[in-house]
């Protein structure tokens, strides 16, 4: 039976009109991806499928096959034969590791707290697979991110826009992509909630990338971030201090710790000191291996953030001061912010009400209403 006889068609606020066009769609061997495959392909594109081999700490080495073989990789091909699409593999595990990895470990190293999807949609994704589209002649590369993109029709720049269904939305994750790389992307199912990804999954009987669980926060830390450090960073003691300089406890290394923390803290103190909490992280100092803590919650709110390596989708600087919803972390809801320049290369946003925990390599992005303006490191 036809494709066509399944699929709803294609939304056309998101897609181009394809004459033929030619398409490299990465796909993980989940939900999202493999139904915007089929998406482009139900729309009229030469779709053609692409699975990058990134890389696994040893002992996740079976991320790609997985038991028996049955891994994301397997699925990936499993999932272009029922499509009927070419599949190419590209090993990226050693630029994954430069280029992700490292950078996740020297962060760390710094006592900031790295977002490595972020770097890996920038790298990797929308850098070396946008790099091996063009080189086999595609026109574009789509991914199964729930964002969309738009045209504008005066200014012929293109906007990067919230997804439809906003719980499953991931323009957070997006906020480096330049305006020569959203020109070559699509992403098909920004247009869809989730629900409906799944029926269309379930109507095209793609059994191989059914009833798979949800794809980890960070894909190449097997157990927890923390065990991932101890592995590769290993353990640094030092003082825990009061914000009066009280020595009341001996951390086992500044970047097991993120600002505003309270879990595990306890287990640092001194005995007479463990009844007195609870304590919150209010500061890492690198130099002397110092962790900073206070016992009021309200010291680790501010409303002011200094920004590093801001990046503005259209190209240009807007106007400031620029008043924006803003956010600091994924799962938060927007909060009215201004932003302005502080030098030539940063920035300071400025809430109207406290955030919380304001963490150090973080990042922070700023829309209006469901444009997403940009974004920047939390320095």
């Amino acid at each position: 039976m036809p494709l066509h006889f399944w699929l709803w068609r294609a939304k056309s606020d998101n897609l181009p009109k394809p004459i033929m066009k030619r398409v490299i769609v990465a796909i993980s061997g989940g939900i999202d991806s493999g139904v915007a495959a089929a998406l482009l392909k139900e729309s009229g594109f030469e779709v053609i499928g692409a699975f990058m081999r990134l890389w696994q700490e040893p002992a996740k080495a079976s991320f790609n096959t997985g038991p028996k073989g049955r891994g994301p990789e397997f699925r990936a091909r499993e999932l272009a034969k029922i499509l009927k699409i070419p599949l190419f593999v590209f090993d990226f595990k050693k630029e994954f590791r430069k280029k992700i990895v490292d950078y996740f470990l020297k962060e760390y190293r710094k006592g900031e707290t790295p977002n490595p999807c972020v770097v890996c949609n920038r790298e990797i994704k929308f850098g070396l697979l946008l790099k091996k589209a063009q080189e086999i002649g595609a026109d574009f590369i789509a991914t199964g991110h729930y964002a969309r993109k738009e045209k504008d029709r005066k200014t012929g720049l293109f906007n990067l826009l919230r997804a439809k269904d906003k719980n499953k939305d991931q323009s957070y994750f997006l906020w480096q992509l330049e305006q020569k790389q959203l020109s070559r992307v699509l992403f098909p199912v920004g247009d869809y909630k989730r629900a409906e990804v799944e029926k269309m999954a379930k109507k095209l009987k793609l059994a191989p990338i059914l009833g798979i669980k949800k794809s980890l926060e960070i894909c190449f830390v097997e157990k927890g971030v923390n065990e991932f450090l101890k592995k590769h960073l290993r353990e640094k003691k030092g003082k825990v201090v009061t914000e009066k300089g009280e020595v009341i406890g001996e951390h086992p290394g500044i970047w097991f710790f993120t600002i505003g923390q309270r879990k595990r803290i306890v287990s640092c103190l001194h005995s007479q000191w463990r009844a007195r909490g609870p304590f919150y992280v209010l500061a890492k100092e690198k130099k002397t291996n110092t962790l900073i803590v206070t016992r009021d919650i309200k010291k680790v709110f501010q409303k002011g953030l200094a920004l590093k390596r801001v990046n503005w989708i259209s190209g240009k600087k807007p106007k400031f001061p620029l008043r924006v919803m803003a956010k600091i972390r994924y799962r938060q809801n927007c909060s009215r912010a201004m932003v302005k320049p502080l030098s030539s290369k940063k920035y300071i946003l400025l809430f109207k009400r406290p955030q919380k925990a304001a963490t150090p390599g973080q990042s922070a992005v700023f829309y209006q209403g469901n444009k997403l303006l940009g974004g920047g490191i939390i320095e």
